[in-house]
């Protein structure tokens, strides 16, 4: 609780604030802004399991045009996650989490009315939908940064918040099958469209207001309208490009015309990031280590993207499983989730955050090297389980160490930014690795007849994606440790001490 004077000099109602909210209902935030990971991956899920279902259904059967199911969907989440932070820092992180709930609950709801239309209107709901969960995303992150400062606390905090990503696509896929299987698919959009309306309410009453939700700014002044106009419309073109180019082919000549357009649009939104006083994206704040940390994740979750797709393909398309059982071989991946967010939380204390993103993206890189090179007739248990176990790994170390470091160098009043600028890395990273991996298979798979070889050129990509992931956060350690050895040329300090150091620090 703190006190100020307003204008006239009278000491002001006391506000409160995350810091000051007794324990059981912080927990009860913290859960419901952990739910918010949960029902984005959930709502990846809940595409992906019955996507042989769903396409038939609503006449989508060409591989580009059943791509488009999940891509609609993290496209948008990616994209308006870069001004929903920015947003939440200007009109308040507790009002955008409502209104984020209230939005994927309409969305999913119409989602499921669109099995009356067609394929074009579900992909367009897909992609509004997408909108939900990239308001959420960065306004729950910024909430929860502000509840707790640097230390044990916070990093078990997003340790748990990563660690609902795997568990939550697995809870979307198991629903969505049994609906999709037993009864209809809609209902599973219908029954996300009643879990989201009621956690907008649980989140309206039990989430603590923040210093943004409370203090009334010049609105108009703090935003960025050519900024976030050039930014959008640049990453949804890019990413328009890359999912459309293998539904009708980059000889179609408005494939590569929208992509030199929205390649264009981002590098006049980097220019005017430089010349405006409140940008979207600081871009001369940041340092040499968010760009190293972000470039990470942008290879890491691409290649998870493609690693999760094309290996629920493998098992749907080539090996004739159903949805439910293919759901049921992925839980390993939410048990191998929780046990790596909770390392991680040890390790964000005990080794720098740049040790964590190498162990990370190797583990992307061994999980699709494994299902790459695995043989349609082998059992499940050889190389698919193994890399079921793994690649979680991945997942649950590069998001919370990058988190970590974001939210710890941001200050207090622009968490949304570093909430923003994580997110949009990591679910537009999703949705342009499907859409480069498509192209790829499409290329190779033209005749139709060659649907494995089409699916490991997919997997190859990740291998490539991941690969250099792995080179760069060898050379982000390198120069982290060259930087550590020039300001302590004796080597005075000792690596016990080190350890002891918050990874915001050990990584600046």
């Amino acid at each position: 609780m703190w006190r100020s004077r307003n204008k006239e000099g009278d000491l002001e109602k006391p506000r409160k604030d995350a810091s000051s909210t007794p324990a059981l209902q912080k927990a009860a935030a913290i859960t419901i802004l952990c739910l918010s990971q949960l029902m984005t991956q959930a709502g990846l899920g809940q595409s992906i399991a019955p996507l042989h279902i769903i396409g038939p259904d609503i006449g989508a059967r060409n591989p580009g045009q059943l791509s488009w199911q999940p891509a609609a969907y993290s496209l948008t989440v990616g994209t308006f996650i870069l001004i929903a932070g920015r947003f939440g820092d200007v009109y308040g992180h507790k009002r955008m989490v409502v209104i984020g709930w209230l939005w994927f609950s309409l969305w999913s709801l119409i989602c499921g009315f669109s099995a009356y239309s067609g394929q074009i209107l579900y992909d367009i709901c897909r992609a509004f939908q997408g909108m939900g969960p990239a308001i959420l995303l960065p306004n729950s992150i910024a909430i929860l940064s502000n509840m707790f400062p640097p230390g044990p606390k916070k990093n078990l905090t997003f340790s748990v918040f990563g660690a609902t990503a795997p568990n939550g696509f697995i809870v979307g896929a198991v629903f969505s099958s049994i609906f999709a299987e037993l009864v209809w698919w809609p209902w599973g959009y219908w029954v996300m469209a009643m879990v989201c309306f009621g956690l907008a309410i649980l989140a309206y009453l039990i989430v603590p207001l923040q210093d943004s939700d409370i203090t009334k700014r010049k609105e108009k002044g703090q935003l960025d309208p050519w900024g976030s106009i050039t930014g959008v419309v640049g990453l949804v073109l890019v990413n328009f490009a890359w999912n459309q180019g293998p539904v009708v082919g980059w000889q179609t000549s408005y494939t590569y015309a929208l992509l030199i357009v929205g390649i264009a649009f981002l590098c006049l939104f980097f220019v005017i990031e430089t010349r405006v006083s409140h940008p979207v994206v600081p871009i001369r704040a940041l340092k040499m280590d968010t760009a190293f940390v972000l470039a990470c994740i942008s290879a890491g979750w691409s290649c998870f993207g493609i690693w999760v797709y094309y290996t629920w393909q493998l098992s749907e398309v080539l090996r004739g499983f159903q949805p439910l059982s293919v759901t049921a071989q992925f839980v390993p991946c939410g048990i191998s989730g929780l046990i790596a967010a909770f390392t991680s939380s040890y390790l964000l204390g005990a080794i720098d955050a740049h040790y964590i993103m190498m162990i990370a993206l190797t583990a992307f890189l061994v999980g699709t090297i494994l299902v790459a090179t695995v043989p349609v007739g082998q059992i499940y248990w050889a190389q698919t389980f193994v890399s079921m176990i793994i690649t979680p790994w991945g997942m649950d170390l590069s998001y919370p160490s990058g988190t970590i470091i974001l939210s710890n160098a941001t200050p207090r009043e622009h968490q949304g930014i570093a909430a923003s600028l994580m997110n949009t890395v990591v679910n537009y990273s999703i949705s342009i690795g499907l859409g480069i991996a498509g192209t790829v298979e499409s290329q190779i798979n033209k005749s139709g007849n060659e649907v494995l070889r089409g699916y490991r050129s997919a997997w190859y990509v990740g291998i490539g994606l991941s690969g250099l992931g792995v080179c760069i956060a060898t050379l982000f350690a390198v120069v982290s440790e060259a930087r550590m050895r020039r300001k302590q040329p004796d080597n005075s300090v000792s690596d016990s001490e080190r350890t002891e150091v918050d990874p915001a620090e050990s990584s600046a």
